[in-house]
């Protein structure tokens, strides 16, 4: 993916200078674990009670195990293949100017934030992340297409990220609408 010198509509809003670029920064490693275990429990959770009920059922057996074969082999395979390769394309990075960040799922978006847009900023820390020791840090801007997102990163170093951008946006001038 080639974003260098991709001018962004960021001139007018007090972005003199930022392009779209990609980020530099890697998502910490032990997302791809988090990733994982996202993915198998919610391939296990529909396999489970498929495969209770088939257990239960004698008549609907075949019907209820067919599905949960179904379900389970792409889902193993998923979580398998996925992880690592959003690991590869999960980037982000804070500047002095903006906010970069690429992500991929099925696609690639890679979005920018200058930090005089910037409204608020949040960490999120669920259950399967607090195992990981991982939280996401999202970014909300006067923007139509919504927050950014950053997941994946260490717990420390997203609190330190959104206090950093506190002071930050705190400095920048501008409206951030």
């Amino acid at each position: 993916m080639r974003c260098v010198g991709v001018r962004d509509e960021l001139s007018d809003k007090g972005g003199v200078g930022v392009r779209l670029r990609p980020p530099r920064q890697a998502v910490d490693r032990r997302s791809v674990g988090w990733w994982r275990t996202q993915w198998l429990l919610a391939t296990a959770a529909p396999v489970l009670v498929l495969g209770l009920l088939g257990w239960l059922i004698e008549p609907a057996r075949f019907w209820l195990l067919l599905p949960a074969m179904v379900i389970a082999v792409p889902g193993l395979l998923a979580s398998a293949l996925l992880p690592p390769w959003w690991y590869r394309m999960h980037r982000w990075e804070i500047t002095d100017e903006a906010v970069y960040v690429r992500t991929s799922w099925l696609w690639t978006e890679a979005r920018i934030a200058p930090l005089s847009r910037i409204q608020t900023v949040d960490t999120l820390r669920g259950p399967v992340q607090r195992l990981f020791g991982l939280a996401t840090l999202t970014v909300t801007t006067a923007s139509a297409k919504g927050a950014l997102r950053i997941p994946g990163l260490a717990e420390d170093e997203a609190v330190e990220m959104a206090h950093r951008l506190a002071r930050i946006t705190q400095a920048t001038p501008g409206d951030a609408t």
